[in-house]
């Protein structure tokens, strides 16, 4: 969630087209409802599901803080707010990207991929992915090639950091009959998945470089950021009696990963 909000706000921030400080919160709170209501949307859906599996048996329905009914009005309810919203602040291209957004995650992600695909999580991705590109249309009402870039990024991202946390919480996955990759195809082709992943993503993520959106001090930090990542995946790939403990390692470095990435975009597009 967080890492969605703020990578919706360097789309906004890099835009060409400078938007008001009243504008731009009340349209990022509007996207940070629309994220929350895909969440609530998600979380009922899943609910059963929840409740077998230790990561999330604790989420306030499964405990029952929260109804079921309940979850799923709030969540039509807020998803309907923060689009109007957001089509009320910006523009309607901005508000057409977040409804994209809550649909892809809720309807093709969790309804659709999840309980039928290994690649769910390949295809699911995508709806992580759209927040720049919906900052960027903030800003401009309009779509270029930097933000899909920065949508590439995490849509490559993606793999490797879901499948490292299932890699560790295999059982979770198993014991919900959720067909993660590990879960259905083994714990070696994951790790192979991993590493191809983590190179994909080191070449993409080099590539606001080379189509002149940023620059050396880019270029150099990604660089460090990305060898790293895939020195990680690639010791995974190689090891065979710490998988667990060096895909907790993917995990955790892949949020600091993208996060850094995009801190790094953001200052140097603004130097």
């Amino acid at each position: 969630m967080s890492l969605v909000i703020f990578t919706c706000v360097v789309g906004l921030i890099i835009a060409p087209v400078q938007v008001d400080f009243i504008t731009a919160t009340l349209s990022l709170a509007a996207v940070a409802l629309g994220a929350g209501a895909a969440g609530s949307l998600n979380m009922w859906y899943e609910s059963d599901l929840d409740a077998l599996m230790k990561r999330t048996c604790l989420r306030p329905i499964p405990t029952g803080k929260v109804k079921k009914e309940n979850a799923l009005i709030f969540g039509i309810i807020t998803s309907i707010v923060s689009v109007l919203a957001l089509y009320f602040f910006s523009n309607f291209l901005s508000a057409l990207m977040l409804t994209i957004t809550i649909l892809f995650y809720v309807v093709v992600y969790t309804m659709w991929l999840k309980q039928r695909t290994p690649q769910n999580i390949v295809i699911g991705g995508a709806a992580g992915a759209f927040p720049p590109i919906i900052g960027w249309t903030i800003a401009t009402n309009s779509i270029s090639l930097e933000p899909l870039l920065l949508f590439l990024i995490i849509f490559f991202w993606t793999p490797s950091h879901f499948w490292a946390l299932s890699l560790y919480k295999t059982d979770d996955y198993s014991n919900a009959k959720i067909p993660m990759l590990p879960v259905v195809s083994g714990i070696k082709i994951t790790k192979i998945n991993i590493f191809i992943y983590s190179i994909i993503l080191f070449l993409i993520s080099l590539s606001p470089y080379f189509f002149g959106f940023n620059g050396p001090i880019y270029l150099f930090v990604s660089a460090i950021l990305g060898i790293y990542y895939v020195y990680l995946c690639y010791k995974l790939l190689v090891t065979t009696n710490e998988d667990k403990v060096i895909a907790k390692k993917i995990f955790v470095y892949s949020i600091l990963y993208l996060f850094l990435i995009f801190i790094i975009i953001l200052i140097d597009s603004i130097i």
